[in-house]
Parts: structure tokens; sequence; C-alpha cells
């Protein structure tokens, strides 16, 4: 890994206050948490994104939050690495994993999207899927419930009490995945919540 190449991390969610708990928006969320630690305030982009550009370690980075719907972050993606030349296999993707557990983490490169539209347009825009996703687990929907109502409700009580740690230590893995590689990161991260 070369010090000092830039990198794009794009926390995924749906624009608005209307959506701002959501379980769908924890990748937002993320992103918030970074550009918070370092101070940063997000500013309107030309590709239809909301931007932080900023520093982590020695790496330039750009935290991006497309303003269009989840189903649409392709168009924004796309044109936010073509504008700062930021190749696919430096673009960080942070989203909701229904597949995982609340409060666990799971880092990858690559593979499909897993029903996730986000994801799916994200893979579509750019002309290959092997980008870094940090997959932030937000567990199954209960009983009979449908997966894309589950997504879009809020986070619940119970789950609102440890999810500053839950972002807190997504934003950390983003970090590590930076200054350190995916790999070490998947060393840190994949194990159960601490």
């Amino acid at each position: 890994m070369v010090s000092g190449e830039r990198w794009l991390v794009v926390g995924l969610g749906n624009p608005g206050p209307k959506y701002a708990g959501n379980r769908h928006n924890v990748g937002f969320m993320v992103v918030d948490e970074l550009a918070a630690q370092r101070g940063e305030r997000w500013r309107l982009h030309k590709a239809h994104a909301q931007v932080v550009e900023t520093r982590v370690g020695d790496a330039p980075v750009v935290l991006a939050k497309p303003a269009s719907y989840m189903n649409l972050s392709g168009g924004p993606v796309a044109k936010l690495s073509a504008f700062y030349k930021v190749p696919v296999d430096r673009i960080i993707v942070v989203h909701d994993e229904l597949d995982i557990p609340f409060a666990r983490l799971k880092l990858k490169r690559g593979g499909g999207s897993a029903g996730h539209n986000g994801l799916r347009s994200i893979t579509a825009s750019l002309g290959s899927p092997d980008y870094v996703r940090v997959r932030v687990g937000i567990g199954r929907p209960p009983g009979r419930m449908d997966a894309a109502s589950f997504v879009l409700q809020d986070f619940s009580t119970a789950e609102r009490k440890e999810l500053d740690v839950h972002v807190a230590r997504a934003a950390d893995a983003v970090e590590t995945v930076v200054t350190s590689g995916l790999e070490k990161a998947q060393l840190v991260y994949h194990t159960a919540a601490s």
C-alpha cells in the first residue's frame, strides 16, 4: 500500500431528517462519526453528494454521503471516483447488513449485492464490484416483518443504547483499512464486539 494515496469512503443512507435514524442509514452515521472526530463540516459537491476532505493517518480521504436515495447511490459514487481520481480498489462503502447480527462487523472486498439496492447501484455505475465493503450488522427483521420495512425503521430503544459504540467501532474499522490494509482490519474487527 502506497502511503499518501487518496481514498474515497462512502456511507450509504437516504437523505433527509425523515430517514436519519433508520437502520438503512447506519452508513451515513459512520461517516458522520469520522467527520465529527476530525471537527470537519460537510459541504455539497457537484457530484450530488455531501463531502468532507480530510486525512486518515498519512492518506488523504474523501468522506461522502450521496444526496440521492439509496437505490441511486451509484451515480454520485462514480462521479466522485472520477473527480477525485480514486480507483475502485481504494473505495470503501459503509452499509447496513441484514445478514450480520446487530453490533457485529464484517469487512470484505468485492462480492454480490445480496439484495442491497445501494450496492447494486454502485457496482453497476463503477462497472466493478471490487470495492471494500464495511458491512455494519443490523440483524434480521423479527417474525414475518418485511426486510424493506425493517431497514426503514429507526433502531430500537435497546439498540440505540449500543449504537454509538457500534458506529464508532465501524469508523475505527474504516481507519484501519486505510492505514493498515483490509486483511489487518479483518483480523481485528471480525471478532465479536467487545
